[in-house]
């Protein structure tokens, strides 16, 4: 695999690895008591102009607008209706630029647009959390400082460079808790190294992949699907080398994460590549994306909300052909999974029986998660209309048909 084949996919991995030095210039700093809690803020902050403006160019615009206009919505209007407020805000400035730059005729190799919308989808991440603990209480705001002083904190969660252009969601109030501490933090490298030999131990097994794929030709009928699987292989490995990275680089600054709350452990990926559960995976594929639209979406949604999350998470996502059908058609895997599952395991009584189940199962999600990937990242529609009418969509429709054949069984209990 040539360097520039993985840029395609991990647009921001250059600047990620460039943000290493000054991500442990900013650990040291604290650790030695020669920044303030104040001066913290504004080293985050500046940090995250600046790769901003190395990132993105000109688009770093397009990023600096909706979070300053988040802090001001947040400062001025009440509690009760920042949440609305900052959604709208975001939520319409992100399809603004969604279908802006997607309508325009862009270099393939200018990555500074890709590495802007992504930074920009995060920034809501942040932006929406951050108001849904103003709205519950969570974060007090406090009203007898100066208007600076808590517009600093603010716009330095919005904005630190560490969490810029990756990383899980890490709430306000963690992110103030260890601005606060990070000076008595012990010193990282251990952390920071070990995720970077991960990185570098996936980056050669998918080299490895696809150089046994660069020799292979088309397929034809079934033969496609270990094809296709192959693929979406590809695309996991470099989705997981990038979480590690952004970890890397959070763990570096002194921005630990809690158990469980980073977006890949060693638990999650064993989980995420055995698991014969479709359900379990939408759980912890990007856990941390996950924990956020349930929050946001699913425990809200007063109707469907499976159906509304799924929709939310292709509109956030841009609302390419290939992204609405491939999230709407994970949520209608995920729900047959649930009653598929409950009514097989009540029939799985005897060893061999569970053994056959588990295993087939398995392939069949690791088949449909396959499917669902390639149509994600699918570009234009008649690539789409390609993927549905080949073979590789005989299981998903399996899969339809069966929720219709169950669809007036007993809905099992949902975790």
């Amino acid at each position: 695999m040539r360097w520039a084949d993985l840029l395609v996919l991990l647009p921001a991995a250059p600047y990620q690895l460039a943000a290493f030095p000054f991500a442990a210039l900013f650990h040291h700093l604290c650790a030695s008591g020669h920044l303030s809690l104040t001066a913290r803020y504004i080293f985050l902050l500046a940090g995250g102009c600046l790769l901003a403006g190395t990132a993105m160019g000109s688009y770093a615009v397009l990023l600096f607008i909706p979070a300053a206009g988040s802090v001001l919505v947040l400062l001025s209007i009440s509690p009760a209706r920042a949440h609305t407020w900052v959604f709208a805000l975001q939520m319409s400035w992100q399809t603004l630029c969604h279908l802006g730059l997607s309508g325009q005729e862009l270099d393939p190799q200018d990555t500074r647009p890709a590495i802007a919308l992504s930074a920009i989808m995060l920034l809501t991440q942040k932006a929406t959390s951050l108001a849904l603990d103003i709205h519950e209480g969570l974060v007090p705001l406090q009203l007898g400082q100066g208007l600076l002083r808590r517009a600093l904190p603010l716009c330095s969660y919005l904005l630190f460079f560490p969490a810029l252009l990756g990383g899980p969601l890490c709430s306000f109030s963690r992110f103030r808790a260890q601005a606060e501490s990070s000076g008595a933090l012990p010193w990282p490298l251990r952390a920071a190294g070990q995720r970077c030999l991960c990185a570098l131990a996936l980056r050669g097994l998918r080299a490895g992949l696809a150089g046994g794929l660069a020799g292979r030709q088309g397929c034809a009928g079934l033969g496609c699907l270990p094809r296709v699987w192959a693929q979406a292989l590809l695309l996991r490995l470099a989705y997981y080398l990038h979480w590690v990275l952004d970890e890397a680089l959070l763990e570096a600054a002194g921005f630990g994460l809690e158990a469980g709350q980073g977006d890949l452990s060693v638990r999650d990926l064993w989980t995420l590549e055995t698991t014969h559960r479709l359900a379990v995976f939408a759980r912890t594929w990007n856990k941390s994306t996950s924990r956020w639209l349930r929050r946001l979406v699913f425990q809200r949604c007063p109707a469907q909300p499976l159906l509304a999350t799924f929709a939310f998470s292709a509109w956030w996502h841009g609302l390419r052909p290939g992204q609405v059908f491939g999230f709407l058609c994970w949520a209608v895997m995920v729900e047959a999974d649930y009653r598929i599952h409950a009514f097989l395991s009540a029939r799985a009584t005897s060893r061999g029986a569970k053994l056959l189940y588990r295993g087939t199962t398995w392939v069949f999600t690791q088949l449909i998660v396959a499917y669902i990937l390639v149509a994600v990242e699918t570009e234009t529609f008649s690539t789409l209309c390609r993927l549905w009418t080949s073979c590789n969509s005989i299981l998903p429709l399996a899969y339809g048909f069966a929720l219709l054949l169950l669809l007036f069984a007993k809905k099992p209990k949902q975790n």
